[in-house]
Formats: C-alpha cells, sequence, structure tokens
C-alpha cells in the first residue's frame, strides 16, 4: 500500500509542478513580452505552492528523508535504543499530524468554507486551498504508522 501511495503522491507532485511552472511562464510572458500582466496568475502560483509544499512534506515524510536532527550521539545508541526513539519518533510525528494537520486544518477548511471566504483573483473558496492540510495530516499519520509497525517489526533498524 505504501508503494502505491508513493506513486499517487509522486504524479501529483509532478503535475502540480508542471502546472506551476506553466504558470509563472505565462505570468513572465505575460508581463514582459505582451505588456499585460495576467491578474490570476500570482495568486495560482502562491496555492499551487502550498499544496506542493504540504504535500510534498508527507511525501518526505513517507520517504523518510524529512528534516532529523540527531541529538543523541551515535556512541550512546545501540539497537534497542534506536527501536524505542524511532517508535517515539513516528509516534511523535502522528500525534502532530492529527493534532495540527487534521483537526486544525479541518477546523480552518470548515471555517473558511462555512464564512465563504473566496480568493479576491481566482474567486475560489479558499477551504479547497486549505483542504491540503487535512489531506496531508492523513497522509503523514499514514506514512507514520507504517514506520512504527517497521520498527516494530524490526524491519528498520535506522531512524534515519
Amino acid at each position: 500500500m505504501k508503494r502505491v501511495l508513493d506513486n499517487i503522491l509522486e504524479k501529483v507532485l509532478i503535475a502540480l509542478m508542471a502546472i506551476m511552472t506553466l504558470n509563472v511562464l505565462w505570468q513572465v510572458f505575460s508581463r514582459y513580452v505582451l505588456n499585460a500582466p495576467s491578474s490570476f496568475t500570482d495568486e495560482l502560483a502562491r496555492y499551487l505552492l502550498i499544496w506542493i509544499g504540504m504535500l510534498g512534506a508527507a511525501y518526505a515524510t513517507g520517504k523518510r528523508m524529512h528534516l532529523a536532527i540527531s541529538l543523541i550521539p551515535s556512541k550512546w545508541m545501540n539497537l534497542y535504543r534506536e527501536r524505542i526513539l524511532g517508535k517515539v519518533a513516528a509516534f511523535l510525528v502522528g500525534l502532530f499530524a492529527l493534532l495540527v494537520l487534521v483537526i486544525g486544518g479541518g477546523r480552518l477548511v470548515y471555517l473558511t468554507y462555512y464564512l465563504e471566504q473566496k480568493s479576491p483573483a481566482l474567486e475560489i473558496s479558499l477551504a479547497y486551498i486549505y483542504m491540503v492540510l487535512p489531506i496531508s495530516g492523513v497522509l503523514i499519520i499514514i506514512y507514520s504508522i507504517s514506520h512504527f509497525k517497521n520498527v516494530v517489526s524490526h524491519t528498520e533498524y535506522s531512524i534515519k
């Protein structure tokens, strides 16, 4: 299931990056060649960047490429301590994703939908923009559960 999820996320991120690249190219072309800057391109690029950043964070969590700071010297670590630390890290990442992204992001989506807030240039509901928060939160939780299971079943031996 993790491979399927990784594959889907890769394709979505590639598509979003391609759309953002075309959008920015159009923005530059319309501003400097046509001397008539497009009104929606700046806003679209901003929203695409939010989606790419949040989904990219979920993808990085799944690939275990996210930022990790080694606070404990390797000479103090053994296999048992490393597994414990891996379990704690996976649990804390999942808990953060649940509380901040899923619950907090879900409330933000509901509030912007309820208040009918719309973006100025694109005139779409901001709830659609903020929807990436709970989506990426759920993905991070899935990846954290997968990592926790791998640490428990001893298929991963490193917290990196």
